[in-house]
């Protein structure tokens, strides 16, 4: 057995994943492909610039890129818990080369236009939805979990890395070769991507459940967010932010031109001022995440990320905006890999695809609608007061921090417990049969059952969050030291999931519950499942 790595000292911490091979590989690919993408998109954007003088046009160009999320990510994220992961990233990474190439080959043609152009923005966009639960949920899987911080931190380093260096690299290819020839390079460094997956053999999940269909899968992912507090917690802080930020990256290519007449390399530069304060931030920002929780942290780097947008908007000097830029690439990176760690701890591993596809929802949600209203706000009122009024709606979201905090989850133990007792069973069940429901018999004595109800009520939050479909607790009548506890799943099979749901935290709850037994015993349980009435038997047909 190899023996455990050291733990390092807490300045190094933040490079510690890169000591895991795979994550170390996939992570160096992942920048090559990164770098493409932002070649790519600065060239797209600058060329939609040159074919229409619409600045509503040049804000879809977000909202093209944006807007597949919202069709695609909760089933993206359903595929990704369900089918084969490193499939999918092959399918996926597959399908956006082929995008980029006729994206390319159309344009060094001289035959693309600008709604063409908008459209395979889009099919290039539905490939990046499709993959990104898939990639994302793969971290957990390549290093510890007391590393999934900077593991993701870094994920979103190999992002500002390519930031800082493909738009001044896609800017000065446009000036060489042409938008056309860029978008053939994009296509290039999809190939190292897909060579990397297929040579990592990946851990194969295995059990001996009923597979989950889609459609079932983003019902389950669905409740889980819904009766989960940590989850909506940063659903809504997620929109809260990107509403707002998404101002400066749908409007910065006309601040660029208009604002501060600069042509292709000078938008990449601004670009890159981003991404270099990105990569900063990453060495600068461990100290702060220990000394602030993560709720701090994203209210402080939201209020900064407000003050840079203010500048951009209002000192029009390109020097000037480097520098705000900058900075704000470091609050960037302060608040956007928070949210990621927060969705990911908040998310035990069978659902942690759909947790983090919802949370990609709501920021590529968020990213096309803010483009398409910075950019209508912008086309009437003009640039400056697009940008200080994106600004000022940011500042004022920080309210949402009273209501919802953001956990920091370190604590937390998402590991499946195996603690539910198999139900007994007479003959064997299909797994669509149902749906099932479940009673739990407690016997409380007279004085503990306000606590026992209070307590209860966590527990009815758990049973909602991992599948069932409606919940209850009751007092008998005849007895007022009796409560029966109920619930019902949609089927079979889904009642055995939610065996297999159960988490070492949750073991934590529902021993706090049982403590108020009396006499210490195990409350009886009973499994019922729907008795369908046999065809040519119901009397109302009679």
């Amino acid at each position: 057995m190899p023996e455990p790595v050291a733990p390092r000292p807490a300045e190094d911490s933040a490079w510690a994943p890169l000591r895991h091979p795979v994550f170390r590989t996939l992570w160096i690919a992942t920048i090559a492909s990164n770098v493409g993408t932002w070649m790519h998109d600065t060239a797209a954007t600058w060329l939609m610039t040159s074919l229409t003088t619409s600045t509503l046009m040049v804000a879809l160009m977000q909202t093209a890129t944006s807007l597949p999320t919202l069709f695609l990510a909760l089933p993206a994220g359903a595929l990704a818990d369900v089918v084969d992961r490193r499939k999918l990233l092959l399918v996926t990474q597959g399908w956006m080369l082929v995008a980029a190439a006729l994206l390319g080959g159309l344009t060094v043609g001289g035959a693309t236009t600008p709604w063409l152009l908008l459209s395979l923005t889009f099919v290039l966009g539905l490939g990046t939805a499709l993959n990104t639960p898939a990639w994302q949920a793969t971290t957990p899987d390549l290093v510890p979990r007391e590393e999934l911080a900077p593991a993701v931190s870094l994920n979103g380093v190999a992002t500002n890395i390519a930031r800082a260096v493909g738009p001044a690299l896609g800017g000065a290819l446009v000036a060489a070769v042409g938008s056309g020839g860029v978008f053939l390079l994009n296509a290039t460094s999809f190939l190292g991507v897909v060579f990397v997956i297929r040579r990592w053999k990946s851990a194969e999940r295995s059990s001996v459940l009923p597979a989950e269909r889609v459609a079932g899968a983003m019902r389950a992912g669905v409740r889980y967010a819904r009766h989960s507090p940590a989850v909506r917690a940063v659903l809504v802080r997620t929109s809260a932010f990107i509403l707002s930020a998404s101002a400066v990256w749908a409007l910065l290519p006309l601040v660029a031109r208009r604002e501060l007449g600069l042509g292709a390399i000078g938008y990449g530069a601004l670009l890159g001022s981003i991404g270099i304060g990105a990569i900063l931030g990453v060495v600068v920002l461990p100290p702060v995440r220990r000394r602030l929780s993560t709720d701090q942290l994203v209210t402080v780097g939201s209020a900064v990320y407000a003050a840079s947008t203010a500048v951009v908007a209002f000192v029009p000097h390109m020097w000037a905006a480097c520098a705000a830029l900058f900075v704000l690439g470091i609050a960037w990176i302060a608040v956007m890999p928070a949210f990621n760690v927060a969705t990911q701890r908040a998310a035990p591993d069978w659902v942690r695809a759909r947790m983090l596809a919802l949370y990609v929802l709501v920021f590529q949600g968020g990213m096309a609608l803010g483009g398409f209203v910075w950019g209508l706000v912008a086309t009437h009122a003009g640039l400056r007061v697009a940008l200080g009024t994106a600004a000022g709606v940011l500042v004022a979201g920080l309210v949402t921090a009273l209501r919802w905090r953001l956990a920091d989850g370190e604590d937390v133990d998402l590991t499946p417990s195996g603690h539910w007792r198999d139900p007994v069973v007479h003959g064997e069940l299909h797994p669509d049969a149902g749906p099932v429901l479940v009673t739990v018999d407690y016997h409380v004595r007279t004085e503990d059952a306000d606590a026992f109800v209070r307590d209860m009520r966590e527990m009815g939050i758990l049973r909602r969050r991992d599948g069932a479909i409606n919940w209850g607790i009751f007092r008998d009548t005849a007895d007022p030291r009796r409560f029966v506890e109920t619930f019902m799943a949609e089927s079979w099979g889904e009642h055995l999931r939610q065996h297999a749901r159960a988490t070492v935290a949750d073991r934590e709850v529902q021993d706090r519950v049982r403590a108020y037994q009396i006499g210490g015993e195990k409350p009886a349980v009973s499994h019922l499942i729907y008795a369908p009435v046999p065809a040519g038997s119901d009397p109302v047909e009679k």
